[in-house]
Parts: C-alpha cells; structure tokens; sequence
C-alpha cells in the first residue's frame, strides 16, 4: 500500500508539472500580439497577401479569446492528438514527431543502457580500489567526460573515426541497406531498426544500424557515465566505512561480497538521483546529437522549420511548441521510472520519510 500510494502521489506531481510547464510555454506564447499569431497560421509563401487573412483567422481560431480560455482548448487539443498544424512543414506536429520517434527512442534506449550500468561498475570499482590505480585511471576518464560537451566530443569522434578511420559513418543506415528496409519484404515491428532487422533475419543491417549508431550512442552517454560513476564512488567509499560493512568484514565475509552484495544496495539511492537527473538530461540532449550525426529523429522538424524560417522569415510556434511538450513527456515518464526504482530500493522513500 505505501508503495501504490507512493506511485499515485508520483503520477499526481507528474500532472501538476506538466500543466505548470504547458501553461507557463503557452503564456509566452501569448505574450505576441494577436496578429503576430495569426500570421504564424499562413504558410510562407502565402504572406506577401495575407493581410487580407487576418481577421479572418483570428476569428475562426479564437485568438482573441482569454488567456485561460485558448490555454484550455490547447490542451484539450493536445490531449486528444491534436497538436496543430505546421505551415513550414505543411503537415500536423504530431504525425511529424511519432514518424520520427523510432531514431529517437533508439539513440536513448541504447545510450541509457550503456551509461547506468557501466557508470554503476565503474563507480563501484573506483570505490573500492580507493587510491589504487583502477581508482586514479577511472577518475581521470571521468574528468575528461565530463569536461568535455557531448556536441564538441561528437565532433571529435566524427574527425578521428569518420573522416580519418572511415569506421562509423553518420546517419541511420547505410545507402545499399536504406533500399532493403525500403523493400515491401522488410517488416517493420518496433520501429527500432536494430531490433527490426534482427526479426527480418537480417544480422547485416542489424550490425550496419548499431556501426551508425555507436559515436552518437558514446557522445551522449559519455558526461551520463563520467557523473553517474563519481556519484558511486563517492557512495561507495561512505558506505564502506559504515559499522554493518565492518560487521560483515569480521565474521569472515569478503570485502568483494561486502561490496557487492551490501554496500551496494545502500550506495544505489544516490547512484539513482544521479541516473535520474543524467537520464532527463539525456533525452533534451540527444536532439543536439541527432543533428550532429544526421539522424532523422524528432529533432529533423524543428531544424527543417527552422530552416524555412531562415529563408522565409516565417516563425513555426506549432513545431516549436510541439517539441517543447515532446521533450516534456519524454522526461516525465521517465522519471516517475526512476523514482519507482529508488522507491523499490529504500523503503524510506516509499514510506514518505525521505521524499
């Protein structure tokens, strides 16, 4: 029962913070002239005439409504399906931004895999080989993640490894391969070609997808790990000088189980606040990466309609604010995750001592 409660309070904190960050995008929103909004409706090439539009526009999509009122209908709009539509783009947001969520999900799903546990192993190890060369070659890897941006290191691997090495090329997918999961015989299942070309029994591609896929995955998880394994660290070296490791160490358990097996446990509820702030941080800068590496994900609307507006002048708040509420709903989850994980390890969490 604490545990439910714990979720339900977490869900409800959730809902609460996605309304104050959508009222708040929506306000600045507003704060443009009403006019200035209505234009944001006409495509670009259609704004040397569209004086005439105006009214019209504003009358038929209520922009002269309250402030409360237009936020209301917004999220109503939102909450079914309706994101708007992109004159830039000439499509709706929504279609737009779940076409391209495959690359996305995949680019954060491999690199949340790679950084947590090896971040935990590395921090571990450091812990524990206090002092000892282990510790000192770990921190200085550590220092260097995360003194150095994931965009500056993504270009770095892109000189050595692309340009210099011809091993990862950027983009999703080889040429050749693109006309094979283009073919009417490729099924798509998931959307994540990794996973979908080992289900066409195509290890080929599968293989192709992850070799693209390996300096982006490494850029952005780079500062993720370097913080997540001096975070453990840290915990570790207290955890070990507490009196139950001593306790154990006494009645004959080795330092490795007493490591592993008890000092662990404890040093994971740091480890966790530090993988959920890395993680939310993660999804917001994995669309830098994708532009970096040429990765059609949610990013590539944002960048095509800021494209346009560099021709044309023309503001695309529909995508703009589209996006925003993607990343939104891309970290909450994410975090009521983590928050369930830390719950599930310290029951102080869960019991509302510690919140």
């Amino acid at each position: 029962m604490a545990l439910l409660k714990f979720v339900l309070r977490r869900l409800f904190l959730a809902a609460v913070t996605f309304v104050v960050i959508t009222a708040a995008l929506y306000g600045i929103m507003m704060l443009a002239p009403v006019e200035a909004r209505a234009m944001m409706y006409v495509p670009p090439g259609d704004r040397g005439n569209s004086m005439n539009l105006i009214q019209t526009i504003i009358r038929e999509h209520r922009l002269d409504d309250p402030y409360p009122v237009q936020y209301a209908r917004w999220l109503f709009n939102l909450l079914r399906g309706d994101w708007g539509w992109s004159p830039n783009l000439r499509e709706g947001v929504l279609p737009a931004l779940i076409r391209r969520t495959p690359v996305t999900a995949e680019l954060t799903i491999y690199s949340v895999l790679l950084f947590i546990p090896l971040g935990l192993v590395s921090g571990v190890v450091a812990g524990w080989k206090r002092d000892r060369l282990a510790d000192h070659g770990l921190r200085l890897l550590a220092f260097i993640g995360t003194s150095v941006p994931p965009f500056i290191m993504g270009l770095v691997l892109l000189a050595i490894f692309y340009v210099g090495l011809h091993w990862f090329p950027p983009g999703r997918i080889s040429l050749a391969y693109g006309i094979d999961i283009r073919a009417d015989s490729f099924r798509t299942i998931t959307g994540l070609l990794t996973i979908d070309a080992l289900l066409n029994s195509r290890p080929d591609i599968a293989f192709d997808a992850l070799r693209h896929l390996a300096l982006p995955v490494f850029s952005l998880s780079l500062a993720h790990w370097a913080t997540l394994t001096r975070v453990t660290r840290t915990a570790i070296i207290e955890e070990l000088d507490k009196d139950y490791v001593v306790a154990a160490r006494g009645r004959g358990l080795s330092q490795a189980l007493a490591v592993w097996r008890h000092a662990l446990r404890n040093a994971m509820v740091p480890a966790l606040n530090s993988s959920a702030l890395s993680a939310a941080a993660l999804v917001t800068g994995v669309f830098v990466i994708e532009v970096i590496f040429s990765l059609p994900g949610v990013s590539e609307p944002l960048t095509q309609s800021a494209q346009v507006y560099a021709s044309f002048f023309a503001p695309d708040v529909a995508v703009a604010m589209g996006f925003a509420v993607y990343g939104v709903l891309m970290v909450l989850p994410l975090m009521i995750v983590l928050d369930f994980l830390q719950a599930m390890v310290d029951p102080r969490i869960r019991e509302g001592v510690l919140s």
